[in-house]
């Protein structure tokens, strides 16, 4: 069977600093992405260039779109 270079999607599990509800989200990165982030101070849009600006946001504080869009609607 041939081998296939996936990536398994990885559980990010953050507390909102909005809610303070914590929710867990999977993300298409790799380990040695999330360990660039946390154990060697790469900036978060350097260490996930391939995710969206507001999923690295919930990595960073735990806010979703959708609690960054109710706190700050006009």
């Amino acid at each position: 069977m041939p081998m296939t270079n996936t990536i398994t999607p990885i559980p990010v599990t953050r507390t909102s600093a909005f809610t303070g509800k914590t929710r867990t989200f999977y993300f298409a990165v790799t380990q040695e992405q999330l360990d660039g982030y946390y154990n060697y101070g790469l900036l978060l849009q350097d260490a996930f260039p391939n995710l969206s600006a507001g999923d690295r946001e919930f990595i960073k504080t735990g806010v979703t779109d959708e609690e960054w869009k109710a706190a700050f609607a006009e």
